[in-house]
């Protein structure tokens, strides 16, 4: 099992800046991918960017150029670096984890069905 704490959310004007934290803990050695997804209101929840253990990343393109996945293995932490924020990325951010290079081999990473671990969610809001 692996338990995901996300933190880091909160308001901001057009154009500002966030960084969301996500806490991992739990049967960490075999997790491959690590991901951001979010989910606005009435809105199915879309992958946002994702990164490999070896440190591969991929993005999603409404959120390139703008935001960067980041891991720290030492601290078992999942960041995510929110630049240039529009009113469009007001949504609850989620934290999600994988398992192993077997369970995800030909997924897509930023489909929601790679990630069985996911977190409670931290809430961005952006005001224009």
């Amino acid at each position: 099992q692996v338990q995901l704490v996300e933190s880091g959310g909160g308001s901001v004007q057009s154009g500002g800046s966030l960084r969301l934290s996500c806490a991992a803990s739990g049967n960490l050695y075999s997790t491959y991918y690590m991901a951001w997804f979010r989910q606005a209101p009435g809105k199915e929840r879309e992958g946002v960017a994702a990164i490999a253990s070896d440190g591969w990343n991929t993005y999603a393109d409404f959120v390139k150029g703008r935001f960067t996945i980041s891991q720290d293995n030492a601290e078992d932490t999942l960041y995510l670096l929110m630049n240039s924020l529009k009113p469009e990325d007001t949504a609850m951010y989620y934290c999600a984890a994988s398992g192993s290079p077997t369970t995800v081999q030909g997924v897509w990473p930023l489909g929601r069905y790679a990630y069985p671990y996911w977190g409670q969610g931290t809430q961005v809001t952006v005001s224009s």
